[in-house]
């Protein structure tokens, strides 16, 4: 295993390319008990340095209010015992989840005598590039390892401490499962010219994962020479159609806008059918009751003065916080024109008991995710069944959508003659 020098970046951090380029060789050819045993020692690692990570997240909390960093942040970068428990069962349920290195997901037989097989087959070793959210220590960890890829974790400077505990536990795993530690590595500096060096790093990384902000995002595309799966911001809309349950509406925008306003799934613009205009008192009671400010086009205001005006820049602000902007729209076509000029294309919602308006939308909104009478907030790989996720994929290439432990396998053909050559 390469040396580490944290003060030498662009060696470090070849040293760590270097590490997991060998440990995913193993960890490719690892028998998925090991993989689950290491899920299952670093869930009940978590669990008993529970108090340990919380006092490290504390002064992370502590580091980030004196920045004076606002609440949403704060809520994205707090660990509870919920919280760690929350990792803790998340990596069971990856534990648990059908192993897809060596799937045949096709096979068949050609004129000829050839037997073909596509199987999955890990990506290799991927870079994990994160903000403030700590539990994406533990997620992405787990997750790569689950399908047989060596990853590198570089987490925001505001979780460093948390992050470094969390990574602990996931090293606990490894170790019981005769696992090489490489197979989990994390940047162990918060210098920001690890980036840099990790997007360049395309000699030992395999695909890149970016999941935070606008502008991390941004010099991630711009920067890397290794392929990656962008999770860009989430500009969620809520469309309540003319047709829509008055009861349900105001229900799924309120728990979709403020259950957490500091997640990607959380929404942030609200879209009403004029047909629709008798329910924005009542979604707006709810949404001010739970003190959220509302910053509304010309129509809406004219409906409810209790909305602030809204500027071009509204319809494309991924706030992260207690604000929606509300446009009044002529029916479902007038969402789908709004929603086309501005979504991120991550997560997108309709509210119609109109089955015919919803199949519109569902087929003709091209988001990565596409709801009906839900709350946008259940756009979580956890929420889909897979255990957990390293983002929402918003891309088109290779993965969309909640990036589980399918999405991070490639595939290989494998072909059988016997004697067989080409004429």
């Amino acid at each position: 295993m390469t040396a580490i020098d944290l003060n030498d970046i662009p060696a470090l951090v070849r040293g760590l390319g270097e590490n997991a380029k060998a440990a995913g060789r193993v960890l490719a050819q690892a028998s998925t008990d090991a993989k689950n045993t290491a899920l299952h020692v670093a869930a009940a690692a978590l669990r008993g340095d529970a108090e340990t990570i919380k006092v490290a997240n504390a002064t992370d909390m502590a580091a980030a209010e004196e920045k004076g960093l606002k609440g949403s942040f704060l809520d994205r970068l707090l660990l509870t015992d919920d919280r760690i428990e929350a990792m803790a069962t998340g990596l069971e349920d990856i534990a648990r989840l059908p192993d897809p290195v060596g799937d045949v997901i096709g096979s068949w037989d050609r004129p000829n005598g050839l037997q073909i097989e596509r199987r999955r087959v890990p990506l290799g070793v991927i870079g994990v590039i994160y903000e403030s959210r700590p539990n994406v220590t533990a997620d992405a960890g787990a997750l790569c390892l689950k399908a047989g890829n060596a990853v590198i974790l570089r987490g925001g400077s505001e979780s460093f401490h948390s992050a470094g505990e969390i990574m602990e536990c996931l090293l606990a795993g490894l170790r019981a499962a005769d696992l090489p530690e490489a197979a989990i590595q994390r940047i162990p500096t918060t210098d920001r010219a690890a980036v840099g060096e990790m997007l360049r790093l395309s000699e030992y990384i395999d695909v890149i994962i970016p999941r935070g902000g606008k502008s991390l995002i941004e010099r991630v595309t711009a920067e890397s020479k290794v392929p990656l799966f962008k999770h860009l911001e989430g500009i969620c809309h809520v469309y309540v159609d003319g047709a829509a349950d008055a009861d349900k509406a105001r229900d799924i925008v309120l728990n979709a806008k403020m259950r957490r306003t500091g997640i990607c799934g959380s929404a942030e613009t609200l879209l009403v059918d004029n047909a629709a205009s008798d329910q924005l008192t009542g979604i707006v009671d709810a949404l001010v009751e739970a003190g959220c400010e509302i910053r509304g086009d010309a129509a809406a205001q004219a409906l409810d003065s209790r909305m602030n005006a809204a500027t071009d820049e509204d319809w494309k602000t991924e706030y992260l916080d207690s604000i929606i902007s509300v446009a009044m729209v002529d029916g479902v076509d007038g969402a789908l024109a709004h929603i086309a000029a501005n979504s991120s294309d991550h997560t997108d919602a309709i509210v119609t008991e109109d089955d015919a308006v919803a199949e519109q939308f569902l087929n003709e909104v091209d988001s990565a995710i596409v709801m009906h009478n839900a709350s946008t907030q259940f756009a979580d790989g956890a929420e889909f069944g897979m255990g957990a996720e390293i983002g929402i994929s918003t891309g088109k290439m290779h993965a969309r959508g909640p990036v589980g432990v399918e999405q991070l396998t490639s595939m290989k053909y494998v072909v059988r003659g016997d004697g067989h050559c080409r004429s």
